[in-house]
């Protein structure tokens, strides 16, 4: 649920500045004032509730063409010519309930006039929008391997629907300043939240404009970290499109980014995605890397290309607390492991939810198995 009071808008920022070095840089200590003042200040001032933030981040939303006409039978009845929401109906709870929801968009929407696509190159209804606000969400992570399937008009659209339902964005740009860090404030906590893409398929950004979006690299990722330190922000999550396609382990280059980041005390958290599949949660350093939170939704191909595990994803809720040595801590990730319904309308279900009712589902049954396999540690008790 979108709480915020501030939005800070960054400009770009000289990489030689001096940069933070924590995570939860030093809150500078007030002017000493005299005993009868302080005495006054004691006996009138209210104690304050820490700073408790709550945020919920969940993996691809990947807009297949089976979704798309399954949107479009439900909208016969709600009018529309795409309805998505009620795919989300059964997660809106967790969602919505987050004081802040990030979700991963993987397929950019086609601008008017432009032919629906799937793969390779995606254009999908821009009614997902819709769906994605009725959900909860408050932003996106929009930087992956398909954010220049339909060129620059289609990153426009993109970012420009989402807007106009309330959401924002991170990894496009329509311009040079939309791609610079952001600060957002929300029940007091100032945060940044950046994205990036390992590639685009292949596919360059105009030489004209290199910042319509942003790719993995390290020194960049560190520097507009700092920058965000700079504005104000007491945490940065930074969302990563990397990782091996199917495969459930983080490949080598993962674990060195991740190193590197929580090296550098700039990062809080990293939440991935490309992989389509879950990735064990870890903490290094201070830093916590949810290394792939799978497909959210997908109507992927399950066989001898694509695992059924395409079809698992999780919500997973981090709460930030402010500390009494005005820091903050976060907590232990709590995973939701959702799985796609394909029989009700790729409907998302909050998986353990499903089970306890529908006790005989060995579809569910199924995926839980595997979800658990990979993030049991952190998947709540019922």
């Amino acid at each position: 649920m979108l709480i915020i009071s501030v939005v800070v808008a960054a400009t770009a920022c000289s990489s030689n500045s001096a940069t933070p070095t924590g995570s939860n840089p030093p809150t500078p200590k007030p002017a000493e004032s005299s005993s009868s003042t302080s005495t006054t200040l004691a006996a009138t001032s209210t104690t304050l509730a820490p700073i408790e933030v709550t945020f919920a981040f969940t993996g691809d939303t990947l807009i297949h063409s089976p979704l798309w006409a399954t949107a479009a039978t439900n909208g016969e009845a709600t009018d529309r010519p795409y309805d998505f929401r009620p795919m989300f109906a059964d997660v809106r709870g967790p969602i919505s309930g987050a004081d802040y929801a990030i979700c991963h968009l993987e397929t950019l929407f086609a601008p008017p006039g432009v032919k629906l696509g799937t793969m390779p190159k995606y254009q999908v209804p821009t009614e997902v929008a819709d769906a994605l606000a009725d959900a909860g969400y408050d932003r996106c992570s929009t930087a992956s391997n398909h954010t220049m399937d339909g060129g620059v008009a289609s990153i426009d659209h993109t970012v420009a629907a989402l807007e106009a339902v309330g959401i924002s964005q991170a990894g496009m740009a329509r311009t040079p300043a939309e791609i610079e860090p952001t600060v957002v404030e929300i029940k007091g906590l100032r945060f940044a939240h950046l994205s990036y893409t390992i590639h685009f398929n292949g596919m360059s950004l105009p030489a004209e404009e290199p910042w319509r979006s942003a790719r993995v690299d390290i020194d960049r990722i560190l520097e507009d970290a700092a920058t965000a330190r700079r504005l104000g922000a007491r945490i940065v999550i930074v969302s990563m499109h990397w990782g091996n396609e199917g495969s459930s382990r983080p490949n080598p280059d993962q674990k060195e980014w991740s190193a590197r980041l929580a090296e550098s005390g700039l990062v809080d958290i990293v939440v991935g995605s490309h992989p389509h599949v879950l990735q064990p949660i870890e903490k290094i350093g201070n830093m916590w890397v949810l290394n792939s939170l799978g497909n959210f939704i997908s109507a992927m191909p399950t066989g001898d290309k694509w695992p059924a595990s395409t079809q698992d994803g999780a919500i997973v809720l981090v709460t930030v607390v402010e500390n009494s040595s005005q820091g903050f801590d976060i907590t232990k990730p709590v995973v939701l492991p959702t799985w796609v319904d394909r029989d009700a309308g790729y409907v998302v279900r909050d998986a353990k939810a499903w089970m306890a009712t529908h006790p005989d589902d060995e579809r569910v049954a199924e995926s839980l198995e595997r979800s658990l396999a990979v993030l049991g540690d952190y998947v709540v008790a019922p």
